[in-house]
């Protein structure tokens, strides 16, 4: 209701203004021309009708202007109102303008948060999967940690056991060898105690032989000399025997009462040089294991102590083996 009233107020109030404006006006336009109205003689009869005929036209214009007034305030009042209308269009328009700018600024705020809840959901998403990534490399990292540690500390137990196994089979080869060393040296001290032995008894046997030699005359001195002579020879023999016997191999298919006859030849030096089979003993290992384990002395120093004539029977003899022999 207050809102009609000021529009019917406002509606007043441009003709209204327009009217007195008018107004003012024709008083200016009216007072200009009494000015300017020049001198006349003086006053008539007949003048003062003029006056009043032009009081007349002065009222009656007066009457025009102001229906002219009312006709401009009516005019003013419609444009007024169609002013009105345009402006409330206007307005109108403005307000339906800004509504469809705030609902397409709400459209595209709510967008915008949609857009921002999407692309925030997103990046949870695209971090949580980096985190279940980070934790599975992690876990496999872990994993491949504990399987390293576990077959490194395999790899060092199995290395120790090797380790272990080789220095225990070190020690028994030391073990072994040593003992082997030791009977060596045993046998070596042995064989050379027994060559030794068997040196000196010759050297005596020769000794006395030629001190027979000496108080006897020569029949009985080449009696004595070959009787030495032929002692000689048996303790080379058995030396021989000796030597083959502590080198020899029995073979399965050796037995009692089995011989074979040996050819040997022999350096000056005592180097065994050949050995062959002059009788077999009708078992063919069994004669190689005699020939082998006469070969193997490879040489005897007992006889560098010979002369020649001494060494003579020995550059190439005859040697019998039996099982007995060869301490069977």
């Amino acid at each position: 209701m207050q809102k009609l009233d000021r529009s019917r107020s406002e509606s007043y109030y441009w003709p209204t203004i327009l009217a007195v404006g008018l107004h003012i006006i024709i008083f200016g336009m009216l007072f200009v021309s009494f000015a300017m109205t020049p001198e006349l003689p003086p006053s008539k009869p007949f003048v003062q009708a003029t006056l009043y005929q032009l009081k007349s036209q002065s009222q009656a214009k007066t009457q025009t202007n102001q229906k002219i007034a009312g006709e401009a305030q009516k005019t003013a009042a419609k444009q007024y109102e169609v002013e009105q209308m345009e402006q409330r269009k206007v307005e109108q328009q403005k307000q339906a303008a800004a509504k469809a700018a705030e609902q397409k600024k709400a459209d595209e705020v709510r967008k915008a948060e949609a857009a921002k809840a999407e692309a925030a959901k997103k990046a949870d998403e695209v971090k949580r999967a980096a985190e279940q990534k980070k934790q599975a490399d992690i876990a496999k990292k872990k994993a491949a940690d504990e399987a390293a540690k576990k077959k490194a500390a395999e790899e060092a137990k199995k290395k120790a056991a090797e380790a272990a196994k080789k220095k225990a089979a070190e020690e028994a080869k030391k073990k072994a060898a040593a003992e082997a060393a030791k009977k060596k040296a045993a046998e070596e001290a042995k064989k050379k105690a027994a060559a030794e032995s068997a040196r000196k008894a010759a050297e005596d046997r020769k000794a006395q032989a030629l001190a027979e030699l000496l108080s006897e005359d020569t029949e009985r001195q080449q009696a004595m000399a070959d009787t030495q002579g032929d002692q000689t020879s048996g303790n080379f023999d058995d030396l021989i025997r000796m030597r083959a016997a502590e080198g020899w191999t029995r073979p399965p298919s050796a037995r009692n009462n089995m011989s074979v006859s040996l050819r040997v030849n022999m350096l000056p030096d005592g180097t065994i040089t050949a050995v062959s089979v002059s009788r077999s003993s009708g078992d063919a290992p069994f004669d190689n294991s005699a020939v082998a384990a006469v070969k193997n002395i490879g040489r005897l120093t007992e006889m560098q102590g010979l002369s020649a004539q001494e060494f003579q029977p020995y550059r190439s003899f005859t040697m019998t083996f039996t099982p007995e022999d060869l301490a069977l």
